[in-house]
């Protein structure tokens, strides 16, 4: 599969925002005389060659703004006020432009297709990208490399992008010597860091003619990206920033804590208005009280039928000829829990009373009543998190049911804060099935048995018939060089290629090859520090088996999933597709490990955050209202609530 672009109107417009920044600028190929260090054998140099030695010496450089400050920000300016944004009363800083693009909108697209513009306008060629992680490095590699044909075709050349390795210095004279489109992607900690491996970007270097990385790199006078500068520009990196002598400098985020000379919003409100990301759906799971009752019950959801009365899906404990086991019952008016149970002294008083379908509740005649999602009684953290497996296998069933026969492929992504959760070894080292893994194990075998026999021999049966248990779910998370097993991820500033760049090898590198029906792999666990720089058009159910009371990382969690899904030829499903309703195919899950209200009101805050400041208020308090109406209601698993909050 390879996945297709098209020319979206809103990146157009964040591209040609930058590019008009700088209109007056001449377009001029500047030279300079790049400096080759001590060459090793100089009496292999003989006169007839001093021609091409002094060829060989020619770098190419961003050429110097022409324009004064006075015309820049009046070109600044301008923009902003065609944008509707604050208008700028003074540059800052030589020169730092803001974009603010929702998570799934395509920003790196956006910076890559900026720099082919730049140079086609302006002559300018080269360009670093500093990002703060391994995984959003892996990500821009991968944009760089599925585009690379789109943009031949668009503008008849290609860029000339590397990932800078401190140990492959051979790049940096490339970057410096060609006239093209340069491109270095590099790390914060490359260059921020105190590590020798870090700092040897500042220093003379044997295998490099006795130069200084740095320098060679500042002799170009680069355009600097800088992609999430949130999670980059710390006090001592904007610092470093500085030696790299750059012509100016492009900020790219969802979520700036600082904003310089913002040129181009496209925020929460718009992504969602424009349909340009997925709408989210949350179960919401909560725990209730017992009133002193052991009693354990947990609601799934209300059936409703026009051919007969609500049904509810009741999970209570029964006794079996050994134990006591907790089964999933559907339950009817009149029907009594104590008898069905086997007689259980807690479930006495337990008759139901009531179903109701238009709020989806059961009510029994001791006065308890539960909605969708309640889980009362003894609930146990293991138990709870199952619930939340079940949950997000069912929901992957249905919308897989739904889009296979559109071509579209389903994936579901579980957050876990510990590793062993879901992989362990024994003491030879194979590999065994965590908690995590085995519920999955479980849980999916027994919900595959129902689509089973729900639906006939279609082609959707077959392909489930296919594949295995074991192979359909996969982990990804850093691993260990030595023992070659997974660890959990080092919380270290100090982030190496050894920590974790083969964690991100399929879903970061061979993002094609999950979108394909032919990939078994659907549902994949990884580590909670799976958050900013990687997203998957085709996850369309999140889960997080932890807790967490960060609104922030509520919001990179689910970015993971809100790109708009692609089809097996890989087009994109949005509204230039004839015939489809984007939001209703494009509908993103998040199984949520706190009650739906709860889960709602901390995304709400953080995205409250980023519409601070629209212009019109009317506009943003009218998109919050929305929020905290459906904030307000009840837990309604089965039905699933709907979050308008993109």
């Amino acid at each position: 599969m390879k996945i297709k672009f098209k020319h979206q109107q809103f990146q157009l417009d964040a591209v040609k925002s930058i590019v008009d920044c700088f209109e007056g600028q001449p377009n001029e190929l500047s030279r300079f005389t790049l400096d080759r260090g001590r060459r090793q054998k100089p009496e292999q140099m003989v006169m007839d060659d001093i021609a091409n030695a002094e060829q060989a010496n020619i770098g190419f450089k961003n050429n110097a703004i022409q324009l004064i400050d006075q015309e820049i920000l009046k070109n600044i300016q301008t923009v902003q006020r065609k944008n509707g944004l604050k208008i700028s009363e003074k540059l800052e800083g030589k020169y730092n432009l803001t974009i603010e693009m929702e998570t799934g909108t395509g920003k790196t697209y956006t910076y890559i297709r900026t720099m082919f513009e730049l140079y086609q306008k302006y002559g300018w060629s080269k360009f670093i990208v500093v990002v703060p992680s391994i995984a959003i490095r892996e990500g821009v590699l991968k944009t760089f490399q599925i585009t690379e044909d789109h943009f031949m075709s668009e503008y008849g050349t290609k860029a000339r992008y590397f990932v800078y390795n401190s140990k492959q210095l051979h790049h940096i004279e490339k970057f410096a010597s060609d006239a093209g489109i340069n491109v270095m992607i590099i790390n914060s900690q490359a260059f921020n860091a105190r590590g020798k491996d870090a700092r040897r970007i500042y220093m003379e270097l044997d295998d490099f003619n006795s130069r200084k990385p740095i320098d060679v790199l500042a002799s170009t006078n680069p355009i600097m990206i800088i992609d999430e500068p949130q999670s980059v520009e710390g006090k001592q990196t904007k610092e470093s920033l500085k030696a790299f002598n750059p012509l100016f400098t492009l900020r790219y985020s969802a979520t700036h804590r600082e904003d310089y000379n913002k040129v181009y919003r496209l925020d929460a409100l718009d992504a969602y208005n424009k349909k340009l990301v997925k709408k989210i759906s949350v179960k919401g799971i909560s725990a209730k009280g017992t009133s002193g009752t052991d009693s354990y019950l947990y609601l799934e959801g209300i059936d409703v039928s026009t051919k007969h009365a609500p049904v509810a899906r009741l999970e209570f404990e029964v006794k079996t000829k050994t134990s006591l086991a907790r089964k999933t019952h559907k339950i009817r008016q009149n029907d009594d829990l104590y008898q069905l149970s086997g007689e259980l002294e807690q479930y006495k008083g337990y008759k139901v009373s009531e179903i109701n379908g238009q709020n989806n509740s059961i009510s029994f005649i001791n006065g308890v009543t539960l909605y969708a999602g309640d889980v009362q009684g003894d609930v146990g953290e293991l138990h709870f998190r199952r619930i939340q497996i079940r949950e997000t296998i069912k929901s992957h069933f249905e919308k897989e049911r739904a889009l296979f026969h559109q071509g579209i492929k389903v994936l579901s992504l579980f957050f876990i804060d510990e590793v062993a959760k879901y992989r362990q070894y024994d003491k030879d080292g194979s590999e065994l099935n965590g908690v995590y893994a085995e519920m999955f194990e479980e849980e999916y075998t027994a919900l595959l048995n129902e689509q089973l026999s729900l639906f006939a021999d279609d082609p959707y049966i077959q392909y489930l018939n296919r594949i295995q248990v074991k192979e359909t779910h996969k982990g990804y998370f850093s691993i260990d060089k030595k023992s070659n097993r997974y660890v959990n991820p080092k919380v270290s500033a100090r982030e190496t290629d050894s920590d974790d760049a083969d964690a991100y090898d399929l879903i970061m590198r061979d993002k094609e090859r999950l979108l394909s029906f032919a990939e078994p792999t659907r549902f994949i666990f990884s580590h909670s520090a799976l958050k900013e720089g990687w997203d998957n058009p085709n996850v369309f159910q999140i889960c997080t088996l932890k807790y967490s009371d960060s609104t922030i990382k509520k919001r990179q969690e689910v970015g993971r999933g809100l790109r708009l899904c692609v089809n097996q030829n890989g087009e994109r499903m949005d509204s230039s597709v004839p015939g489809i309703d984007v939001h209703e195919i494009n509908v993103l899950t998040v199984i949520a490990s706190e009650s739906y209200e709860q889960f709602a009101k901390q995304l709400q805050n953080e995205i409250a955050e980023t519409l601070s400041d629209r212009p019109r208020k009317a506009d943003r308090d009218f998109f919050l209202d929305k929020v905290l109406k459906n904030a307000r209601g009840e837990q309604y698993l089965s039905k699933q609530v709907t979050v308008h909050v993109y």
